[in-house]
């Protein structure tokens, strides 16, 4: 008897940290969308890119990728990235997806153009570079230096 109350009284404090510990992540994410905008972009590789992957400006991250989709007719893959509002982005600039050094994780880096005109709710970035297949480019010199 004294075995099972003791259990049960483990159990109970089990199950506090476990809700604490659930309330303690969802307060320090960051799910809060106010101060911020949506632009979208189109790459025709986006491997490595997930929901929730960086945005950098100069390596400072600047927003995250928040929807990811196929599109139907062109095949290509359509993201859209949540921008900080406190960053103004010309209409000009360029996105690329990128690594995160040898073993990193990729990530979308933009490029600044030099435009006045500035990006506001979901526009477009009209110049953007997919992810590059390393496998398939050591692949192709490989062979290339076999064929020789």
């Amino acid at each position: 008897m004294r075995s099972n109350i003791f259990e049960t009284f483990i159990g109970a404090i089990v199950i506090i940290l476990a809700v604490s510990f659930l309330f303690y992540s969802f307060s320090i994410t960051d799910n809060n969308t106010e101060g911020t905008y949506n632009i979208n972009a189109t790459f025709n590789r986006i491997d490595g890119i997930q929901i929730g992957s960086d945005v950098r400006l100069s390596g400072i991250k600047i927003g995250s990728v928040s929807k990811s989709s196929l599109n139907q007719t062109s095949y290509e893959a359509q993201l859209v990235l949540i921008i900080d509002n406190s960053i103004k982005i010309p209409d000009d600039s360029s996105a690329k997806i990128t690594m995160d050094g040898l073993l990193g994780s990729n990530y979308i880096s933009i490029e600044p153009g030099g435009s006045e005109i500035y990006l506001s709710e979901n526009d477009y970035l009209l110049y953007t570079q997919g992810s590059v297949d390393l496998i398939g480019l050591v692949g192709e010199a490989l062979f290339s230096v076999e064929e020789n």
